[in-house]
């Protein structure tokens, strides 16, 4: 019973990415706003930490490329794993369930950022803290959906 919910909560948080992916896609289309740099600096931080050698110029810049973006679907994932062990055999009311997911990837992503000292939440402006809320804000309803999807009432 655990290990399909936390299956099923790992496929939901995957879809959870993808739908804050391409809603922030789609900002950046509305907007005509420039990709964040941060899932990169954040990945430099933490290989620096980790003590993992990237390489050099675009050697290294081409790895951060690549694991920005996978560790924003390993939180994903991840969170969606934990929904799934936290909630198996409860029903979450729907609009719970999307603000525990999408709130609780929210503040683990900016919390990570201001951990690594990559970006300071305190310092976002109004525009800033939307286009950080409604990604994820869809992250919670892709993965909420899904997860209700794959575990129907009894």
């Amino acid at each position: 019973m655990r290990g399909r919910a936390l299956l099923d909560g790992a496929i939901a948080g995957a879809v959870g990415s993808a739908a804050l992916n391409v809603v922030s896609y789609l900002d950046m289309v509305v907007r005509a706003r420039p990709a964040s740099s941060t899932p990169e600096e954040s990945a430099g931080r933490l290989a620096g930490k980790a003590h993992v050698d990237l390489g050099a110029g675009d050697r290294a810049a081409n790895r951060r490329s690549g694991l920005g973006p996978l560790l924003g679907y390993g939180m994903g994932i991840a969170a969606g794993a934990a929904y799934g062990l936290l909630s198996a055999g409860r029903r979450v009311p729907p609009l719970v369930a999307v603000g525990l997911l999408g709130g609780g990837v929210m503040a683990a992503s900016d919390g990570s950022l201001a951990a690594l000292g990559v970006s300071d939440p305190r310092t976002w402006r109004r525009t800033d803290w939307l286009a950080d809320v409604v990604p994820h804000l869809a992250y919670g309803g892709a993965a909420a959906a899904t997860w209700n999807r794959l575990r129907p009432p009894r």
